[in-house]
């Protein structure tokens, strides 16, 4: 029963993927392409790659992007090999071990840049492999070779596109309304909690809850903008509304983190409404009127995290409603959306990104000086596999399961590609729609445990869609087929070796690059330039946290740190600093002084260059005295400093 209502739920995806074969395969023989096998791996692998990474049906437009990402790829990838082989064509092996090395900074760049765009990167750099492989026997055909292999995966990525048109791929809209309509009602709630001065542990539960979905709801936005240009006008709103969410996040910690000192620093009249109940975003509209007029009513009285946080809520609410319509961005919303720049964030993971790099490049080495000693004719194929296992799985949390995902999916490939080339194909040769037919029934099984996330899918419908030889004309040597199919096995054991040997120690010192990040926003948002002041860095600032919590699942004294920064930073940066020379100059100092601490690379230049810092903050609180700067201005430094005193240690010692 479970397997057949399963079945039911992923069956149109199945449909999909088997539809993308076919399409791909009946083209491909049509038009009498040399190597048919690459539009139908290629199209396979569009179409799956999604699927298997939401664990169902992707939504509409990521088929689309993903196909867009392997044309980048693959293009850049064949002029790298056409300016190799142009450059070094005298010298095979150093060609080789070139191509080997430009595989490794692919990966390197991959791991650097955004993760939906690093597929691009990491095919870029096999590509270049399997051209400069293929052409060691003809290197004067190197540019028919790299104009069919384009060619051929243009005509794949077009056919996956094709079935994901045909079967009316699902919008992400409605799951997109539906979260904006729960996320206003959760915010009110965790601001509730936080007025309330609940326990520790149930705002932290509720506030990284909050944090998830504010970040998924954001992933939802990039769905949208691939989806379809007609959303453009939504993704506009979403992308300012993530960064309110964002700051309610904020504002609403900061609120509990100050009652921890000063528990009247919430007016009882706050208080009171806040303990109103919400079950609904009209509720939450309801109430935010009347703490409007409480506002008007109160002035400055009003706490500053109060304020700020009703500010944001009211054009989360305001934008909202656009997003909900998708109509004409108003002149109040335009004035919202281009409030405030938004700064990129700059990558923590640089040593995991060079042993990525180390990782890829030895692996692709030893192929090579593998294949060369044994001369094993599918030593060219164990290499190819190596550069495929290596670029994709190093990008993902886990390189070692990816790994392992490959292996079984190659010890599945070998029989079942084997039923196919030795009986299936043989017999429904003289048939194209036979041939079609037993395809389908392929791309439809595999199809259904793709959505499942079960191991060894992905790999195994690569696997045996490469091993089975789609070549025009067919050639049934089954010397040639075993020996493609060990080559593929010995390629991804081989990488788990080196993937295993290789070991990846960069997660503490990850995690204090970013801490050390989140220090240096927060002492570099003390300045009164006014251009650096509207700068808004809390979606880079909440990205580097939730990597932390990526890296360390259930280390909560790691996220408070965190948290704090971030709370500082949002501070320091609206608070009213008075705007002198000595001061400007100062900020500058400190500046300086914060980034020799992200940039040291011992712990004993960290150590001392920390301690200057903490000196001349000293030195900075008695400046602000002398200029007679406000309670805003001097409480937050003064938080500031104690905070950086006491978890000292945690930002300046490696464990690395």
């Amino acid at each position: 029963m479970g397997f057949f209502s399963i079945s039911q739920i992923h069956l149109r995806f199945a449909f999909k993927l088997a539809t993308a074969i076919v399409l791909a395969l009946f083209v491909g023989f049509h038009f009498q392409l040399e190597t048919p096998r690459w539009a139908v791996l290629t199209a396979a692998l569009v179409a799956a790659g999604p699927a298997f990474a939401a664990g169902g049906e992707p939504y509409s437009g990521a088929i689309r992007y993903r196909g867009m990402l392997r044309i980048i790829g693959t293009f850049i990838g064949c002029f790298a090999a056409l300016a190799i082989i142009i450059l070094l064509i005298r010298a095979p092996l150093l060609m080789l071990i070139v191509c080997c090395i430009w595989a490794g900074f692919c990966t390197w760049v991959s791991s650097l840049v955004r993760v939906e765009n690093s597929y691009a990167w990491g095919l870029s750099g096999y590509t270049a492999l399997i051209i400069v492989i293929t052409i060691q026997k003809a290197p004067l055909l190197t540019p028919q070779f790299a104009v069919e292999r384009c060619s051929e995966i243009v005509i794949g990525i077009m056919c996956a596109i094709v079935a994901d048109l045909l079967f009316s791929p699902r919008s992400v809209k409605q799951e997109i309304d539906k979260e904006l309509e729960e996320i206003v009602v959760d915010h009110y709630r965790l601001m509730q909690l936080c007025i309330a001065h609940s326990s520790r542990e149930e705002v932290d539960k509720a506030w990284s809850d909050l944090l998830r979905r504010t970040n998924a709801l954001n992933g939802m936005r990039s769905n949208l903008k691939m989806e379809s240009s007609r959303w453009d006008k939504a993704t506009r709103r979403l992308n300012v509304i993530h960064s309110l969410s964002l700051t309610m996040i904020t504002q609403a910690a900061e609120t509990f983190l100050i009652q921890n000192t000063r528990p009247e620093a919430v007016p009882s009249e706050f208080r009171y409404l806040f303990e109103l109940p919400v079950d609904s975003a009209a509720d939450v509209h309801r109430r935010l009127k009347l703490m409007r007029r409480v506002i008007s009513i109160s002035g400055d009285d009003t706490p500053v995290t109060i304020y700020t946080w009703v500010g944001s809520a009211t054009r989360f609410l305001l934008l909202k409603r656009g997003v909900n319509a998708n109509t004409k961005i108003s002149a109040v919303e335009e004035e919202v959306l281009n409030g405030e720049p938004v700064v990129k964030p700059v990558s923590a993971e640089r040593h995991h990104a060079m042993i990525n790099f180390w990782r890829t490049s030895v692996s692709c080495i030893l192929g090579t000086l593998f294949w060369l000693w044994t001369g094993w004719t599918s030593g060219s194929g164990a290499m190819v596999m190596i550069a495929v296992v290596t670029s994709l799985a190093m990008r993902l949390p886990n390189p070692r399961m990816v790994c392992l995902d490959f292996v079984y999916g190659m010890l599945m490939a070998l029989p079942l590609g084997a039923l196919y080339f030795l009986f299936i194909i043989p017999s429904t040769q003289q048939s194209m729609l036979l041939l079609c037919l037993s395809l389908a029934i392929l791309g439809f099984f595999i199809g259904i445990q793709v959505q499942k996330r079960m191991l060894g899918s992905m790999a195994t419908l690569a696997g045996t869609i490469n091993i089975i030889v789609l070549d025009n004309p067919m050639k049934f040597d089954f010397n040639f087929f075993l020996d493609n199919a060990l080559g593929q096995l010995v390629g991804v054991v081989l990488a788990m070796i080196v993937i295993s040997v290789i070991r990846d120690n960069s997660r503490e010192q990850t995690g204090q690059n970013i801490l050390n990040q989140l220090m240096s926003a927060a002492v570099s948002s003390l300045t009164t330039n006014v251009v650096r002041r509207k700068e808004n860095h809390l979606p880079a600032l909440y990205q580097q946290l939730f990597l932390l919590l990526n890296k360390f699942p259930g280390d909560i004294a790691r996220f408070r740190l965190a948290l704090n920064l971030i709370i500082a930073h949002q501070r320091l940066r609206d608070a009213p600093v008075p705007v002198n020379d000595e001061l400007s100059a100062f900020h500058r100092q400190l500046r300086r002084t914060a980034d020799r601490i992200t940039s040291s690379s011992n712990n004993f230049r960290r150590r001392e260059s920390f301690q200057r810092l903490l000196r001349e903050l000293a030195i900075y609180q008695q400046k602000l005295e002398k200029w007679d700067a406000p309670l805003s201005v001097t409480e937050p430094v003064r938080r500031l400093t104690e905070m950086l005193n006491k978890y000292q240690h945690a930002l300046t010692e490696s464990y690395s």
